[in-house]
């Protein structure tokens, strides 16, 4: 995920690239009250969600753990959405010599529907921790990076089965985000090149995606992240103004972040549908991006999840469904 600073700057050629393609798509998405009724956010299944994945292991692709959180996942989507409406998209991938399977696992929600948003996460977590100053070969947990947007989308798959959203909702769970060794772009991101290349139905085209990645640590700080601010600036300050309405600005910041390279890249370049990334960081001297300090690292377990974060992250993307987007 999230390219560290070194690396953002290496892929400047593939970043100019894609803003001479997307230019400021999105940046009509317009968005008021609706005065319809939002549902509570459930801080604690979300919490659990991610402790079920964490005791699975390292979601390392092709590791039996990695094989069990598939199934889990699924599991968890077909219980609220209907099995009709679950699709585990299998995929196989040779990265560094090693044939890898995968798995993107889709939901949807509201599909009489036609209009129709996106949310995703990744699932797979890093198969090294090269930020560990005592252990960097070795895979992470990834409580907090592949695990908390996953517990955040269980949570919001199970309201959205009990409370009907007023848009079509489609959540997507992109396998192989964090593979890569660092510098080396083409390795991450592996499911959603998949996805964007063989979209769930031709010509689909939702009004808009939102990532959550790394949603869940304690103290976390969501700066509006510089290449959603390019793809969709609407979507991201409708977005950062709930969360000051609600309280959250501590969570919140407005401030202009650094650029993450993340799946969302990939899905507006390969679909154009205008996606913009919630993910705990802050902007660095000369244009970095600084990362929370158990980022990469075996610290990133269930010690620095925190729910109030969770809570947080969930009201306010509950509040743009339920009460912010025309219908």
């Amino acid at each position: 995920m999230k390219i560290s600073p070194p690396v953002l700057v290496l892929s400047s050629v593939l970043i100019v690239l894609l803003f001479v393609s997307c230019g400021e798509e999105g940046a009509g998405l317009e968005f008021e009250q609706q005065d319809r009724a939002v549902p509570e956010f459930n801080a604690d299944n979300a919490y659990q969600f991610i402790e079920d994945q964490v005791n699975f292991g390292p979601r390392v692709p092709n590791s039996s753990a990695h094989v069990q959180t598939k199934d889990y996942i699924r599991d968890q989507l077909a219980a609220v959405a209907g099995d009709r409406n679950v699709f585990v998209q299998e995929f196989q991938q040779e990265v560094y010599g090693e044939e890898l399977t995968m798995f993107n696992i889709l939901a949807s929600f509201g599909v009489h529907h036609e209009d129709r948003i996106v949310l995703a996460a990744h699932w797979d977590t890093r198969p090294r921790a090269e930020e560990d100053p005592v252990d960097p070969e070795s895979p992470i947990l990834g409580a907090d990076d592949g695990g908390s947007g996953v517990g955040v989308l269980l949570e919001m798959a199970r309201i959205f089965s009990e409370n009907e959203p007023p848009i079509g909702v489609d959540i997507v769970f992109f396998d192989g985000e964090d593979y890569g060794e660092v510098s080396d772009l083409d390795n991450y991101f592996l499911g959603a090149r998949q996805w964007g290349n063989h979209p769930p139905v031709p010509g689909y085209s939702p009004r808009f995606g939102i990532l959550l990645d790394m949603v869940g640590g304690e103290n976390a700080i969501f700066s509006k992240e510089g290449y959603s601010m390019r793809f969709a600036p609407n979507l991201v300050n409708e977005i950062w103004r709930i969360g000051d309405e609600l309280g959250y600005g501590h969570f919140f910041v407005d401030q202009r972040g650094g650029n993450v390279a993340d799946d969302h890249i990939i899905v507006q370049q390969l679909t154009g549908i205008p996606m913009i990334n919630i993910i705990h960081h802050t902007p660095a001297d000369g244009g970095g991006v600084q990362f929370p300090p158990y980022w990469h690292t075996h610290n990133d377990t269930m010690e620095i999840i925190d729910r109030e974060t969770l809570q947080a992250v969930g009201d306010v993307v509950l509040e743009l469904i339920y009460n912010r987007i025309p219908t």
